[in-house]
C-alpha cells in the first residue's frame, strides 16, 4: 500500500506493511494441537515465525496449549540465550514535547507537567549517579521538541562518554527519541549510539489516529512506521521496535511487531535488535479507560510468543512492571532488563523514594536499587550482565546475526557477562551481593569444560579481581 503525507523523505523500501484487513483474518478461527505442535517445532529448530505461523499461536487458548507454548518459550531462551539478563537504566534528558498522545504525562497538553530539559552539566551529575552504582549501559530519552535536534542528542551523547567517576564509565549508550530523517540518524549515529529506539506505539490505523491527533507531528503514522528503515539506511545497523499493548488488542499488536520485524529482514538484511513490550501504566491527568489492556496471564502468553516468533532479538522488559511479573515473565524469554531506574527528569539525584508524577512519563512498577535487583538475578541463578562488547568489537546488525543465528554468541556472552559481574562485585556490590555473585561466578565456570577458552577466562577474572583491571572482553 503506497504512503500519504509524510514529514520528509521516507526511506527506500518505504509501503505500508501492515494489512490490517489479513492480521484480522489471521486471528479467527481456531487452531488444534498438531497445528501448534507444528509451531512449536519451527520455533524449537530456531526458526523466526511469519504471521500465519504466529497467529497459531495466538489462537491456542487451551490451557494445556498455553502452557506448553511457556514451556517451548522457556527452553528457546535457555538454548539461545542461556541464563544471563543485560542490565541498563534509563535516563531522561528532556519531557518538553510538541505531540499530545492521550496515555503519556508528558503530552503538550498536561499543563501540570513540570518541564525541563537538563543541561550538560546536569546530564554528567546523572550520569555519575549512574556510574556509582555501577551501571555500564544507559537508554537517553527525549520528548519530541525543536530543541532535541540530532545535534542536541549527538552532544548528550558525547557528554556521557565523556563523564567518568571513579573506575566507572558508560559504554554503550542507546536512543530512544522521535522519528529522523536519513540526515538526522547519521548525525546521532556519528556520536557512537548504540541502539536507535523508536515505537509504533499501536500498528492500528483508527486507534494511533484516536491516540495521536492528526495536528501533531506523531499524528502521521507512515513517518513513524517508516522511521527504523530510514535509521537502517542511514547506518543505524541496531534498531529497537516496540509498542504500548493495552491500546488495542494485544495479538494483532503482536502480529504487527513480526510484519515490522520480517520488512527489516527482508529490505536490510537483519531484523531489529531489540524488540520493547510495555503494557499501559497510569501517567499523570491520565483519567481516560483503555479496554484493551493487557492481563498478567495475556501478558506472560505475548512474551512468550514473540519469543518463539523472533528468537534471535533481544527482548527488553521494563521496571514499568512489578517485581513479582518480572520474576517470572523473564523466563519466558527476557534478554534484558533496566534496574535501579528514576524517569524523573533528574531523578537520580534529585528525587526521594516517592515518585513525583508531575517529573515523570508514566508510573514505574518496580523502583527497586541496582543491587537489590542484581541479588535477586544471581539467587534465582541468573548472570547479570553489563556486556557491551559485541558493539564495540563490530559484531551488530547484519554481523551479530551473523554470530548469533548459529547459536556461537553464546561462546561470547557468557564469558563477557561473567567478567561484567566480576567487575560489579569488585567495585560496586554490596558484601551480600558480593558473596553470593562469588558463588554464582565459580558454578558457571564448573559447568564450562576444560579448554584454552575456559582457561582464558579465568585469567581474565583472576585479572579483574586481583589486578584491577577493567574492560576485559572476548
Amino acid at each position: 500500500m503506497a504512503c500519504t503525507r509524510t514529514l520528509g523523505r521516507l526511506s527506500e523500501s518505504a509501503y505500508d506493511f501492515i494489512d490490517e484487513a489479513y492480521l484480522h483474518h489471521l486471528l479467527e478461527g481456531q487452531v488444534d494441537r498438531r497445528q501448534v505442535q507444528e509451531v512449536l517445532a519451527k520455533s524449537l529448530a530456531k526458526q523466526p515465525l511469519d504471521p500465519e505461523e504466529t497467529a497459531v499461536l495466538l489462537k491456542a487458548d487451551d490451557p494445556e496449549l498455553v502452557e506448553e507454548i511457556l514451556e517451548t518459550a522457556r527452553r528457546l531462551k535457555r538454548e539461545v540465550y542461556g541464563n544471563r539478563i543485560v542490565l541498563f537504566a534509563p535516563l531522561y534528558v528532556g519531557n518538553e514535547c510538541v505531540n499530545d498522545c492521550q496515555y503519556c504525562g508528558f503530552r503538550r497538553s498536561n499543563a501540570d507537567q513540570v518541564r525541563r530539559t537538563l543541561t550538560f552539566e546536569e546530564i554528567r551529575r546523572q550520569v555519575q549517579a549512574l556510574e556509582d552504582r555501577g551501571h555500564k549501559r544507559l537508554i537517553l530519552v527525549f520528548g519530541e521538541h525543536p530543541r532535541y535536534s540530532p545535534s542536541f542528542i549527538a552532544e548528550c551523547v558525547r557528554q556521557v562518554y565523556a563523564t567518568r567517576s571513579g573506575r566507572g564509565e558508560i559504554r554503550r549508550v542507546n536512543i530512544n527519541a522521535a522519528p529522523l530523517d536519513h540526515e538526522g540518524y547519521r548525525v546521532v549515529k556519528a556520536a557512537g549510539i548504540g541502539t536507535y529506539q523508536v515505537f509504533q506505539e499501536t500498528y492500528h490505523r483508527a486507534t494511533y489516529a484516536e491516540v495521536h491527533p492528526p495536528s501533531t507531528p506523531k499524528g502521521d503514522y507512515f513517518w513513524r512506521l517508516d522511521a527504523l528503515a530510514r535509521a537502517m539506511e542511514a547506518g543505524c545497523d541496531d534498531v529497537g521496535l516496540g509498542v504500548l499493548f493495552g491500546l488495542y488488542d494485544w495479538r494483532f499488536e503482536l502480529l504487527g511487531l513480526v510484519c515490522h520485524a520480517r520488512h527489516l529482514q527482508k529490505h536490510y538484511g537483519c531484523g531489529p535488535h531489540t524488540i520493547s513490550f510495555p503494557r499501559l501504566q497510569p501517567a499523570q491527568g491520565v483519567t481516560r479507560q483503555w479496554p484493551h489492556r493487557v492481563s498478567d496471564g495475556d501478558f506472560k502468553r505475548l512474551v512468550a510468543i514473540l519469543r518463539l516468533a523472533v528468537p534471535y532479538t533481544g527482548l527488553i522488559l521494563t521496571a514499568r512492571e512489578r517485581p513479582e511479573i518480572r520474576r517470572e515473565v523473564m523466563r519466558f524469554g527476557v534478554s534484558q532488563i533496566d534496574a535501579g531506574s528514576r524517569i524523573e527528569l533528574a531523578g537520580y539525584t534529585e528525587t526521594a523514594d516517592a515518585q513525583q508524577m508531575d517529573r515523570e512519563q508514566f508510573l514505574l512498577g518496580d523502583v527497586r536499587s541496582l543491587d537489590e535487583v542484581i541479588r535477586e538475578l544471581l539467587r534465582e541463578g541468573d548472570i547479570p550482565s553489563f556486556c557491551t562488547a559485541c558493539y564495540r568489537l563490530g559484531r551488530t546488525g547484519e554481523h551479530f546475526m551473523e554470530f548469533a543465528i548459529p547459536g556461537f554468541i553464546r561462546d561470547f556472552c557468557t564469558p563477557n557477562a561473567l567478567c561484567t559481574l566480576m567487575e560489579y562485585l569488585q567495585d560496586y556490590a554490596s558484601p551480600e551481593t558480593r558473596r553470593l555473585g562469588q558463588t554464582v561466578i565459580q558454578q558457571e565456570l564448573e559447568k564450562i569444560p576444560p579448554s584454552p577458552r575456559k582457561q582464558m577466562l579465568i585469567d581474565r577474572l583472576r585479572r579483574i579481581a586481583e589486578d584491577q583491571e577493567r574492560d576485559v572482553r572476548f
